[in-house]
């Protein structure tokens, strides 16, 4: 996740923005980066409040605060996926196909992962099968409604592309670092975990470099 807001998110951000100039790219990288932290941070104190639907209303999941985090992260993998659908669409509307491809083909090989990652910890904090299926649908099907809106409003997409991928590359570096790192340091694993970190970004480094 690290890796994918940075390399994916962040740094495409001021190189849409860059046509508007160096200074207000900055500042809509920026500016969007902290607005999806803080957006992120009222999400998480509304949390609780959303167990009923991932059909954790039951006494024994009641403010489980496992589920808390799983509903925190996916609710961060939705919002990325909105500006990333953008980014096709856009590409698509502007008539650059070939672009557009690798683009999607791109976005298409991260999602299986992605897909994976957020199934298996709704499933381990007590959300059904088919509730776990269901969420994991919508997470992709926001990427399909931002490709429309890329597509069918190139101009206008084209505009707040920047600061939408800044915006989620924000509420992704929130969970990374308010729920994450922390949870996979603790326990006596820092080392273990700085490690598998370290591999994990480097692998999305080197596969976002041959990609491009």
């Amino acid at each position: 996740m690290l890796s994918a807001s940075v390399l994916g998110l962040i740094m495409p951000s001021f190189e849409y923005g860059s046509k508007y100039g160096t200074p207000l790219a900055l500042l809509m990288t920026v500016g969007g980066i902290f607005t999806g932290a803080v957006a992120l941070n009222l999400i998480d104190k509304l949390v609780p409040h959303l167990h009923k639907i991932a059909g954790a209303d039951l006494e024994e999941h009641h403010n489980n605060p496992k589920i808390s985090k799983v509903l925190l992260f996916v609710t961060a993998i939705a919002i990325h996926n909105l500006p990333e659908g953008i980014a096709a669409g856009v590409s698509f509307g502007s008539g650059n196909t070939s672009e557009a491809l690798v683009i999607a083909g791109g976005i298409a090989l991260q999602n299986i992962p992605e897909g994976m990652v957020i199934i298996g910890p709704m499933l381990s904090s007590g959300i059904s099968k088919k509730r776990t299926l269901l969420l994991a649908s919508v997470t992709g099907l926001i990427e399909v409604v931002g490709t429309f809106i890329g597509y069918f409003a190139v101009s206008l997409a084209s505009a707040i592309l920047p600061f939408a991928l800044a915006f989620a590359g924000g509420t992704m570096l929130y969970v990374i670092s308010d729920e994450m790192i922390p949870e996979t340091h603790a326990h006596g694993s820092q080392r273990g975990a700085t490690y598998a970190l370290l591999v994990g970004f480097c692998v999305m480094l080197i596969s976002d470099i041959l990609l491009g």
